[in-house]
């Protein structure tokens, strides 16, 4: 079969067929009488064979080892191609993202354009102060897709950072907030944390209910920071968790100053009085837990609480004793 009818039905063009040659990946069997290349059966079935390779992503040069090498073993060279695939696949799924976010940001020009491009750069750089410049100048400047934000909180190792950029999220509006929403739901303890604490800092209503949805997470974690959150915001639904705070020293100071303000309204103050004088009740209650309660109703004004430190003045452990009666003297004071 001359080249020009192997060409036709092979699909190989003639002038890679003659590339080939060169390679000496496939020769013809024989010339004609007048000099032209005449391919054998056996000739066509390794072109067929080198097409296989190469679209399997082979180069021409490991094609022919692949062919010729009684002792190629394909094994390696498909891992590696595997790997390689892998990485092309990342690097195009990358690429893909970043014009997507170029998109959403809806560039007036190409000066945007390379706004946004230098900021994904800063972004993923590996100096975190380079990051943290990044966050704080994605205000005010060329519109940035709250998405290239959210990733970037919800990745963010470094606390400095990771405040700047929810504090870029917080100037963004409500548009973060159900972003964040789906890292509440990530297998990762720390980027559940790290959504948390951005959603903590939008000060919307959407942000506000998905805190209160968030105090019956199953990530503990997530319930305390969403009551911390809450407990400043004057939400009453938080005084539960708030109090567990307290009792099991898990950023009780930071809880008791929450339940404090909210009993600044006179209708949460007896609530909550009564939720801590409730947990005084159960006779588990170790005494470094009852001083820590004790505390707590420091600065919770009404009755209750003042009969509650009371009780607490003969507590059989000294410590809190000497805690609820100087709490009682400063409340007289008062």
């Amino acid at each position: 079969m001359l080249i020009g009818d192997v060409a036709r039905r092979s699909g190989v063009s003639a002038r890679m067929l003659r590339h080939y040659e060169s390679l000496g990946l496939v020769r013809p069997t024989g010339r004609t009488d007048v000099g032209y290349r005449e391919y054998s059966g056996d000739d066509i079935r390794r072109i067929f064979h080198i097409e296989s390779l190469r679209s399997l992503g082979l180069s021409l040069r490991e094609v022919g080892s692949a062919l010729d090498d009684p002792g190629f073993k394909p094994s390696a060279l498909v891992d590696d191609l595997i790997r390689q695939t892998r990485e092309r696949i990342a690097a195009e799924t990358a690429l893909l993202t970043r014009l997507r976010r170029i998109c959403a940001a809806e560039p007036a020009g190409w000066e945007d354009v390379l706004q946004i491009v230098a900021l994904l750069h800063a972004l993923g750089s590996e100096s975190a102060g380079e990051r943290q410049r990044a966050a704080l100048s994605s205000v005010g400047g060329a519109p940035v897709p709250v998405e290239v934000l959210v990733e970037a909180v919800l990745s963010e190792p470094d606390p400095n950072v990771a405040g700047a950029l929810r504090w870029a999220l917080a100037q963004a509006g409500d548009a973060g907030s159900a972003l964040l929403a789906e890292g509440l739901d990530s297998p990762v303890a720390e980027v559940r944390k790290r959504a948390v604490l951005s959603i903590a800092e939008i000060p919307d209503g959407a942000a506000t209910a998905l805190l209160r949805d968030a105090l019956t997470h199953s990530d503990i974690v997530v319930r305390r920071c969403a009551a911390l959150a809450l407990g400043a915001r004057g939400v009453a639904d938080a005084v539960p968790t708030l109090i567990d705070m307290v009792v099991e020293e898990s950023h009780d100071v930071d809880a008791a100053d929450a339940l404090s303000a909210l009993a600044s309204d006179p209708a949460l103050a007896d609530r909550i009085a009564a939720g801590l004088v409730d947990r005084l009740a159960h006779c588990a209650v170790e005494s470094s837990a009852r001083r820590r309660l004790a505390q707590a109703l420091a600065d919770i004004p009404g009755v209750t609480a003042s009969r509650a430190l009371e009780d607490l003045s003969q507590d059989e452990d000294r410590a809190v004793a000497l805690t609820a009666a100087y709490i009682l003297t400063l409340r007289e004071a008062r």
